[in-house]
């Protein structure tokens, strides 16, 4: 079994279109939810998103590739292009056949659907745009990051509602350790803000009306983001070989299904991704210092984190320290557990912990250390991040400090 060095990093979020804006707003605490403008909001109470802002797809990705791609694909494209980038990757063909590129996303290009669903029931035009099929499948997204990459491994889209980037993360891993791939770019990739999507995440009744707050007693629900996660993975004693900076070991993942319900979350399915989790990483409760949580803001899946955290955790839950990334990025679905990875590596690489924003109040129901509006300096060895979907599937990722 190879160990796993993560090497590159990448990212489109809302506080910003590279991992370094995106990592200096998150330590701060600074929110970058923010007035809905992408789409027209007079018949929507939605007012609020993580909204990407300057995102230039000419500029990022290139005129031709533009054009062949929905929002979605391009957010991929670029964070994954930054990731490769700062992996400082050249890859003869030999080496490309052995790297693989997964790319989750839980909508795919909805932006297109939205558009092409106008023009044919709307407008009445009936015939819909060429490369409509092309850029609304919820594969794009890894075919044209392994193209723009010249990767020709194992690739395919993963989608599993907002664990989708975790599980290509970890099923990344996996391939990895068991010598199938010697590498890959894995992540995640959403572009959401729809007129027609954010009507359907209405009807729900999960939505703020002005902001995130996870855990704090006042919450009142989720807000959408969107954007890319995106990290190159390594064969570790390839890595040390070729002298890559390391930031961190990909020790571990967890996955389970609460095989319950399609959208009230079980402690049980979520505990029991933690629990594997540590197993898989060789670690113990009381090596984990940090977990980035899933922490959505919503009233039941907040305290349903907390309860399975602690129940796996125990008596070495109070000594957690617990922050939601969504409180500041909104909640980026598929693309959720590809951002998250981010300030969960970062955390350990600066020892700089997260907070929670927006934090107004303790909640009874969630009554663990939350990082509270302020960034922690704080040294931690392991750390964890959290993604539980709809249809109860869930991944739990382990990162631990590189030991070189």
């Amino acid at each position: 079994m190879h160990r796993v060095a993560i090497t590159g990093l990448g990212c489109i979020s809302a506080l910003g279109l590279d991992v370094a804006s995106t990592w200096a707003g998150l330590k701060a605490g600074r929110s970058g939810i923010v007035p809905l403008t992408q789409v027209e909001g007079e018949r929507l109470t939605v007012k609020v998103a993580g909204q990407v802002g300057g995102f230039d797809p000419l500029r990022q990705i290139g005129e031709r590739v533009a054009g062949f791609t929905d929002l979605c694909a391009q957010y991929a494209i670029a964070a994954g292009c930054e990731a490769f980038a700062d992996a400082s990757l050249e890859l003869d063909a030999k080496a490309a056949r052995r790297t693989a590129c997964l790319i989750g996303t839980g909508m795919g290009g909805m932006r297109t659907l939205d558009e092409g669903f106008d023009r044919l029931y709307r407008q009445r035009i009936l015939r819909p745009p060429p490369l409509t099929v092309p850029k609304v499948m919820p594969s794009a997204a890894s075919s044209q990051v392994s193209m723009a990459l010249g990767l020709t491994g194992p690739a395919f889209g993963v989608t599993s509602a907002c664990s989708s980037s975790s599980h290509a993360i970890g099923e990344a891993l996996w391939m990895i350790r068991s010598g199938r791939v010697d590498r890959a770019v894995a992540g995640g990739s959403e572009a959401c803000l729809s007129y027609g999507c954010l009507k359907a995440w209405e009807v729900l009744r999960v939505m703020a009306p002005d902001t995130c707050r996870p855990f704090s007693k006042d919450r009142k629900g989720m807000v959408i983001g969107e954007g890319a996660g995106v990290v190159v993975l390594e064969n570790w004693d390839l890595a040390k070989a070729r002298g890559a900076r390391i930031y961190a070991e990909l020790a571990g993942c967890g996955f389970s299904a609460d095989a319950a319900d399609l959208v009230q979350p079980s402690p049980d399915g979520a505990a029991a991704a933690l629990a594997d989790c540590l197993e898989d990483a060789g670690l113990k409760p009381e090596d984990v210092g940090y977990i980035n949580a899933h922490g959505t803001a919503t009233r039941i899946n907040d305290r349903v984190e907390s309860q399975a955290i602690r129940r796996v955790f125990a008596a070495q839950a109070d000594r957690l320290a617990v922050s939601s990334s969504k409180s500041m990025l909104g909640h980026g679905l598929g693309a959720a557990g590809g951002l998250e990875i981010i300030p969960t590596v970062m955390a350990i690489v600066e020892g700089v912990l997260p907070p929670t924003a927006n934090y107004n109040e303790p909640d009874p129901a969630c009554d663990l250390d939350y990082i509270p509006n302020e960034p922690r300096a704080q040294e931690v060895g392991a750390a964890l991040s959290n993604s539980f979907a709809f249809g109860g599937l869930n991944a739990v990722l382990a990162v631990k400090r590189a030991e070189l």
